[in-house]
């Protein structure tokens, strides 16, 4: 059954005429009779009644067109169904993400996502500082970041987990409190910082406690700048997710008064999500929620 023609009817039923309906289907007016015509042989008795005052559905139609629309909106629903899974097969989902992140969530995300959405394709960014996925994505280069916070007004900012600041130490640094690090004591020494912009989270917990700390930088992985440390080269502080996994050479104290980062992801304010962007979002803060119980 041609679908064409019964949504032909329907709109020539309700303009109550084959002259008001020809403007509205694009046909002539001989040409919709033609095909009302061809629509009544196909299902073997009339469905119009035609006279001068216009047209209207016989009582076999009446009883019809219950049937009719429900087969209309299941053929729509096919074609809807049938472009979403063409359309998700070229789609392509950009995210850039510090290394910390990947390393430690995008992995799990990545799989709980790809079991709703399997066939759309998903390109992850490791970034080189903290403000290159807040640039990518002003400039329409990526989709979603995740990040540390910052001050971007141009972001759809949904936080995710408040990440504790540790200060890394040689195995022997004589500590006066096993279970934290004034943070006043960076002052004067050596400070071994790490690459990636990571001064901005230093420098917003060392400003206002005036920390004057003997700043030396490193274009190094985080993994190598620990080991300087266990060498005792300087003293650093990195975040939570940074240095997890990787303190057996070093000693690991929370940063006293307690110093944290923000991480969280963010979409462009002026690109509206997508559903497959939105479905994604979901993944993230429902793997959160279950990491931060």
């Amino acid at each position: 059954m041609d679908s064409r023609k019964l949504e032909i009817l329907l709109k020539a039923v309700e303009a109550g005429s084959f002259s008001k309906a020809s403007e509205v289907v694009d046909y002539t007016q001989s040409g919709l009779t033609h095909l009302m015509d061809s629509l009544e042989k196909e299902v073997g008795f009339k469905l119009l009644k035609r006279s001068h005052n216009g047209i209207r559905l016989t009582e076999k139609g009446k009883e019809l067109l219950p049937a009719i629309r429900e087969f209309l909106q299941a053929n729509a629903n096919l074609e809807n169904k049938i472009k979403e899974i063409s359309h998700n097969e070229n789609e392509v989902v950009r995210i850039a993400v510090y290394a910390s992140m990947a390393m430690h969530w995008i992995p799990e995300i990545l799989y709980r996502f790809k079991r709703i959405c399997p066939a759309v394709n998903v390109d992850v960014r490791m970034v080189d500082h903290a403000l290159e996925p807040f640039e990518l994505l002003e400039k329409g280069q990526t989709d979603l970041i995740f990040a540390s916070t910052q001050d971007f007004n141009f972001c759809n900012w949904i936080p995710l987990y408040k990440e504790t600041l540790y200060a890394i130490l040689p195995k022997d640094y004589p500590l006066k409190d096993a279970d934290s690090f004034p943070i006043t004591e960076f002052s004067g020494k050596d400070f071994l910082m790490p690459y990636g912009r990571f001064d901005i989270d230093v420098n917003r917990a060392f400003e206002p406690m005036g920390v004057q700390a003997n700043i030396k930088s490193f274009l190094i992985d985080d993994e190598t700048l620990i080991r300087m440390v266990s060498k005792k080269l300087g003293l650093s502080m990195m975040s939570e997710l940074m240095i997890r996994g990787r303190t057996d050479d070093v000693l690991c104290v929370p940063i006293s008064p307690p110093s944290y980062r923000e991480l969280g992801m963010a979409t462009h304010i002026k690109r509206k999500d997508t559903v497959t962007i939105k479905k994604l979002k979901d993944c993230v803060l429902k793997y959160i929620s279950e990491i931060t119980r």
